[in-house]
C-alpha cells in the first residue's frame, strides 16, 4: 500500500550544504517525520558546468552529521536521464514540442515571455536548439493552473500568457522544469517543502505533472535566508559551508528560523529533533515568513 505522505530534498551538487539548505532540509525533513511519512534523498545533478566535484558526498555526509536521515537509498538525476528522454519523446510524438534556436539578443528583448517565433519553423536537424512546449496546443482547453501553498497562499499562473518554456536547453541538457516533473512523479511524491525562491517554477511543474496523468503534491515554500546586505544564501554567492562539528548548533539556529523558540531546546541533537517534530505541526508558518529574514545568531 502506497505510504500517504512521500516527501524529498533535492539539492543540487554545486557546493557543500550551507546554513540556508540545512533550512530547507529541516523543514522538509520535519514535515515528513511529524506526518508518520518517507523522506526522500536525491540529488539533482543534470547540469554538469554548475557541479562541484564531490559536493554530492559532502552534502550526504552533512545531513548525516545532522541527523537527518531519508528513507530508501538516495538516487541522482543523472542515473535517470532516460526517462526524461522518453517523456521529451512521447512530447514530440504528440505534436506538442517544438525545436528553438532563438538567441539570447532575441530573448531578451521579449522580456520574460516568449512569442512562439520559431512554432512554426522546421530547423535543420543538425542546428543546435532547444525544446520548447507549446502551451497552446498541451492546455488548449485548460491554460490556468493554481495551487494552494500552505505558507505562500494561492499561487496561479496562465501558461498561455506567459508562453512557451524551455523542456531541453539548447546545450543538450535536460531542463529543471521536466526532470524535476518527471522525478517527482516516478518518485509518488506527495508533499514539497523547498525554498520559496523555487515558487515562479511550480505552476509550471503542476501544468507538467498534470500532462503526465500523474497527481499534484502538496506544496509548502518556505522563504530563503538572506545575508545581512540583503543576498539569498547560495552557492553561487559563495555562502560558506555547515561546519558539521557544530550540528547541534546548527539544527537550533535552523529551528529558530522556522519560527521556533528554542530557549528550552534539548542540547542533544537526536533530543532536539524529536523536540522539534512534536512542535513542527503546532508552527505559524506565517510567523516563519518574517523569521527566516531576522537575525538568528
Amino acid at each position: 500500500m502506497p505510504c500517504a505522505y512521500r516527501g524529498r530534498f533535492a539539492p543540487s551538487p554545486s557546493g557543500p550544504l550551507h546554513f540556508g539548505s540545512l533550512v530547507c532540509a529541516l523543514a522538509s525533513w520535519l514535515d515528513a517525520r511529524a506526518h508518520q511519512g518517507q523522506w526522500l534523498l536525491r540529488i539533482e545533478d543534470i547540469d554538469p558546468p554548475r557541479e562541484q566535484a564531490g559536493a554530492d558526498l559532502l552534502i550526504i555526509d552533512s545531513l548525516k552529521q545532522h541527523g537527518l536521515d531519508w528513507d530508501e537509498s538516495h538516487s541522482y538525476q543523472s542515473q535517470h536521464q532516460h526517462r526524461y528522454q522518453q517523456q521529451l519523446q512521447n512530447l514530440k510524438e504528440q505534436g506538442l514540442s517544438y525545436r528553438c534556436n532563438c538567441n539570447r539578443k532575441r530573448l531578451k528583448e521579449l522580456t520574460g515571455c516568449y512569442d512562439g517565433h520559431c512554432r512554426l519553423r522546421t530547423l535543420p536537424v543538425n542546428t543546435p536548439a532547444a525544446t520548447r512546449l507549446n502551451c497552446d496546443l498541451a492546455f488548449s482547453r485548460q491554460s490556468l493552473f493554481s495551487f494552494q501553498d500552505r505558507a505562500q497562499g494561492l499561487q496561479k499562473e496562465d501558461l498561455a500568457q506567459s508562453g512557451d518554456f524551455i523542456i531541453h536547453r539548447k546545450d543538450g541538457l535536460f531542463a529543471y522544469q521536466l526532470a524535476v516533473s518527471c522525478d517527482d512523479s516516478h518518485q509518488g511524491i506527495t508533499h514539497v517543502v523547498r525554498g520559496s525562491d523555487l515558487l515562479e517554477t511550480t505552476c509550471k511543474q503542476v501544468a507538467l505533472m498534470t500532462l503526465f496523468g500523474a497527481s499534484t503534491p502538496n506544496y509548502l515554500h518556505i522563504p530563503v535566508i538572506s545575508s545581512s546586505a540583503g543576498q539569498k544564501l547560495s552557492k553561487q554567492n559563495h555562502a560558506p559551508a555547515l561546519n558539521n562539528t557544530e550540528a547541534l548548533e546548527n539544527v537550533k539556529r535552523a529551528c529558530r528560523a522556522l519560527g521556533m523558540d528554542t530557549h528550552s531546546a534539548p542540547r542533544e541533537l537526536r533530543a532536539l529533533l524529536t523536540w522539534a517534530t512534536e512542535r513542527w505541526p503546532q508552527l505559524n508558518l506565517d510567523d516563519c515568513r518574517e523569521l527566516l529574514l531576522s537575525d538568528l545568531s
